[in-house]
This record gives structure tokens, sequence and C-alpha cells, in this order.
């Protein structure tokens, strides 16, 4: 799920933690996040928003998870003004 909102765009997405590396993958239901870090002390929540902030060119402090801290199963809020961004953005989760 991919919805703009006011402040910007949420995205629902499954993080796959402990993989081999970093990557976004494209699945039926969900788009989803290949993390290189364990699930342990908040780590692989870290590393997803290092990871976004990065491929995305945004700051991590524009990158919230506003649901599911603690679960595989994530709604991030991409905080941004900016309608570019939020095109580049949706055309990257939307492949």
């Amino acid at each position: 799920m991919i919805k703009q909102v006011d402040d910007g765009i949420l995205v629902r997405i499954r993080i796959l933690p402990g993989a081999s590396r970093n990557e976004i993958v494209f699945d039926e239901d969900f788009v989803k996040i290949k993390i290189a870090a364990q699930p342990v002390e908040n780590k692989a929540n870290k590393a997803l928003i290092e990871f976004l902030s990065k491929h995305f060119r945004l700051p991590k402090s524009s990158i919230k998870i506003i649901k599911g801290e603690n679960t595989k199963e994530k709604t991030l809020l991409f905080s941004t003004d900016d309608s570019e961004k939020k095109n580049f953005i949706i055309s990257q989760l939307t492949k």
C-alpha cells in the first residue's frame, strides 16, 4: 500500500532482516526490504531508515516508522512537501 497524505507518503512494507545485502524486492502484496542488520536492539529498524534515507536521498528525520516497530510488517511515513521527491518515491516503490 502506498498512499499520499498531507505530511508526505505512507508506505506499508515487510522487512526481511539478516539478509546478505540491503535491497528493495517487489512482491504481489508487499514491498519487501531486505536489510543486512539483525533484528536485535532496534538495529534492523535503524538500518532500514538509513538505507531508505540514502536510497531516496532524504534526511533520516524525514522517514518514520509509524506502525510495526517490533514486527516485520511496518507502515512508514516519508515526510516531504517536494512533489518531485514524492513522485520519485512512488515510482521506486511501484516497479
